[in-house]
């Protein structure tokens, strides 16, 4: 049996027809460019809802619910008047005259209240969380009082102050002294001990650790006391103005309360919620403009 070898064939040749290495054709189609495509979190592709319409829609569906229990007679205008009722009162009262003054008497105690209490709470806290010493002195005295309802202070104050201005303001200011107190103490024992360590290797004095490291690290505590004191102090108001007052938000609801008037009782009521709502976002914005070094997690 014989084997033929088959003749080695040509080297392809290129257009031209000439042999050789083959040429590869360019190509017509350019490779594709990656996209770079962002992530987008799930709660950002939803639709927005303006916050401001979120916010208000809580108060606006309860409004409407109580403007229905009173057009169905489940809510008698003996037991609470219809919001149209209680908006023709309060119309009534800035007209005349009344409610706007009693406000401004009211804001004028809450503030030298809100001032004193800020003064005593803060005063404390620093000399009890800064000091050693000043803890063992004070603090232990602070907690025993805090325990005591301020309310039932009230006829001390009567005999100690008088039936004037006096009583009132120390008991918004004792209200607010010990929410401040507490929560400036805890924001100075919270501050980070390798904090303190890295200012004093760094050669700051104690003044300025004081300065630089532990009131910036105490500041987030002092606003959430801050905000907690001015509901407080509303609270506190409330009962300071049970006090013999002549003049007030609480001496119109006294008034209103002796002539069984309770759409001017829930007028006042609704007043001292504003003033509170008010005040809270005051603090909040002063919170976010001291707080901008903080970034913290503001919900999804």
């Amino acid at each position: 049996m014989s084997i033929s070898h088959a003749p080695p064939q040509n080297p392809p040749s290129d257009i031209s027809g000439t042999s050789g290495d083959v040429e590869p054709a360019p190509s017509t189609d350019a490779a594709p460019a990656l996209e770079l495509v962002p992530i987008v979190p799930s709660s950002a592709r939803r639709t927005r809802v303006p916050r401001w319409l979120r916010r208000t829609s809580g108060p606006l569906l309860l409004l409407a619910l109580w403007q229905l229990l009173s057009s169905t007679g489940v809510l008698t205008s003996e037991v609470l008047a219809a919001p149209g009722t209680i908006a023709g009162v309060a119309r009534d009262l800035f007209a005349d005259g009344s409610l706007p003054t009693a406000m401004g008497v009211s804001l004028q105690r809450v503030a030298l209240g809100l001032l004193f209490g800020v003064v005593v709470g803060v005063g404390l806290a620093l000399v009890s969380g800064l000091f050693r010493i000043g803890e063992d002195l004070v603090d232990a005295s602070v907690q025993m009082l805090r325990t005591v309802p301020f309310v039932g202070l009230i006829p001390l104050f009567i005999i100690w102050f008088g039936i004037g201005e006096a009583p009132k303001i120390a008991i918004i200011t004792l209200g607010v002294s010990f929410p401040l107190y507490l929560n400036v103490y805890a924001g100075i024992r919270g501050v980070d001990s390798q904090l303190v360590e890295a200012g004093e290797s760094l050669g700051l004095s104690r003044w300025g650790l004081v300065r630089h490291v532990v009131l910036p690290g105490a500041l987030p505590g002092a606003m959430t006391g801050l905000r907690y004191s001015l509901g407080i102090s509303w609270l506190a108001l409330v009962f300071a103005e049970q006090i013999n007052a002549d003049a007030g938000i609480g001496f119109l609801m006294v008034q209103a309360r002796d002539f069984l008037r309770t759409d001017v009782i829930v007028v006042c009521l609704i007043v001292y919620a504003f003033l509170g709502l008010l005040a809270d976002f005051v603090v909040r914005t002063l919170e976010r403009l001291l707080l901008q070094w903080r970034p913290t997690f503001t919900g999804r």
